[in-house]
């Protein structure tokens, strides 16, 4: 008897035992299942870098068909990369997880000047309203000190898109250098080299093109190939690595855009500083509707429409710089003036010493000791336009117009050919554009 009673009472301690084992297994697989879920939601409002993307991206688009169908370039390995991390998420949702409902996304355009960058994100930290709203930095190709600079922004959603046919992306073929490219003025024919020269009898230089490249496939994607911005009906504000934004440029622009139906119908968009860079504002009790310039500018999906209509003038316009395009023969061909609507101070400055073509080394910083002293006044820090204000109309100002040849630096048909080819990413082959030919 007493056998069995101890028999009894092993029996019962085992059962304990048991009991706490199967306690604390709950523990641990819930903690683990814990872990494992911050370890997802961290890894959904971060961009990975590029040496963690293969197995991050392995279930998205198979880019390198959908490049083949469209007669784009053969993509090499660094490309598809980089165009699998433009279907990335925004980052910081976490912190900002609902836009505001009229927000205006805003797109910052950069290269490869990081010390300019580091300026325009701080001035960008200290905008009003700058938490409301959507960044969108669009890289012509891939810089780690670039990456890493945006990579640190925590003042807003911010997403990343790299220009995945830039010729920084393709260091021994076309749209970057092939060995059997034409340089300078060389003669094709004696030189058996390939390329045709510009105007001037120059031939393409690929860190040149990239810039009306980066531009043009830029405005593409944000209006026609992303899913945060595709449908959207509002404005868009584009801005530059050397554009210094002031705290009042998001509020004085949403004024702008709702102003501009009522003040000034024709204008075509809003602009945030005077298309003169040099010039800081007339400082009058007036709105001011002028020629559209290079610094702050946003427009509409309906003006988009527009300008992606000319795609065919863009393309085979002999300028690399987009701007002096758009002016020479993108807007002239709309049949009336391009007027924006800005106000009377500025909200946003150019900045620095150099071209976005030079870039930026370690012995030829763009900016004097580094840094920008810029001047913000009480007046800059909250909006400071009037809706009871009338407008100024500047006529027959001076600047590049119909008529203008251009500078050349694109006159090479494989520019040309893919810049309409940029055109059709995001639409069907039976568009006009499927038509044009290199003839």
């Amino acid at each position: 008897m007493l056998c069995i009673v101890c028999s009894m009472a092993n029996c019962k301690k085992l059962r304990l035992k048991d009991a706490a084992l199967k306690r604390l297994l709950s523990v641990v697989v819930v903690t683990l299942l814990g872990v494992l879920l911050l370890i997802v939601s961290l890894r959904t409002n971060t961009t990975p870098g590029l040496s963690e993307l293969d197995e991050d991206l392995s279930e998205i688009t198979d880019i390198q068909s959908f490049s083949e169908k469209l007669n784009l370039p053969k993509q090499n390995e660094f490309s598809i990369r980089l165009a699998k991390i433009n279907q990335m998420p925004p980052r910081n949702r976490d912190l900002y997880p609902k836009l505001a409902k009229d927000h205006i996304t805003i797109v910052l355009y950069v290269h490869s000047r990081p010390q300019y960058l580091q300026v325009v994100v701080k001035s960008l930290s200290k905008v009003v309203g700058i938490s409301e709203t959507l960044l969108i930095v669009s890289h012509d190709g891939y810089f780690e000190e670039m990456n890493k600079i945006v990579e640190g922004i925590k003042f807003c959603q911010v997403k990343q898109i790299f220009a995945p046919y830039s010729p920084h992306v393709f260091p021994d073929s076309f749209p970057g250098v092939s060995s059997n490219d034409c340089k300078e003025k060389d003669d094709a024919g004696k030189k058996h080299c390939v390329g045709s020269p510009d105007q001037y009898g120059n031939h393409r230089s690929p860190r040149i093109v990239s810039l009306k490249h980066h531009w043009w496939w830029m405005m593409n994607t944000v209006w026609d190939g992303l899913k945060e911005t595709g449908g959207h009906n509002g404005h868009i504000l584009f801005i530059e690595e050397d554009h210094f934004i002031y705290p009042n440029a998001y509020r004085n622009l949403q004024l702008l855009v709702s102003l501009k139906p009522i003040k000034c119908p024709d204008c075509y968009a809003a602009n945030l500083a005077p298309c003169d860079v040099n010039l800081r504002g007339e400082g009058w009790d007036s709105l001011i509707a002028e020629r559209m310039g290079n610094v702050g500018y946003a427009f509409n999906w309906t003006v988009w429409r527009k300008i992606h209509r000319k795609a065919k003038e863009f393309c085979f316009f002999d300028d690399y710089n987009w701007d002096i395009t758009m002016w020479a023969t993108v807007y002239p061909s709309f049949g009336s003036p391009v007027y924006t609507l800005r106000g009377p101070r500025t909200s946003a400055v150019h900045f620095g010493k150099c071209g976005l073509h030079q870039g930026q080394g370690q012995t030829n910083a763009c900016i004097d000791n580094g840094s920008v002293n810029m001047q913000v006044d009480d007046i800059d820090r909250v909006a400071n336009i009037r809706p009871e204000w009338g407008v100024h109309v500047y006529d027959n100002q001076p600047g590049y117009k119909a008529g203008f040849k251009g500078w050349g630096g694109w006159g090479d048909d494989r520019d040309r050919q893919l810049c309409l080819n940029f055109a059709q990413m995001y639409h069907s082959y039976n568009t006009s554009l499927s038509a044009v030919t290199m003839s």
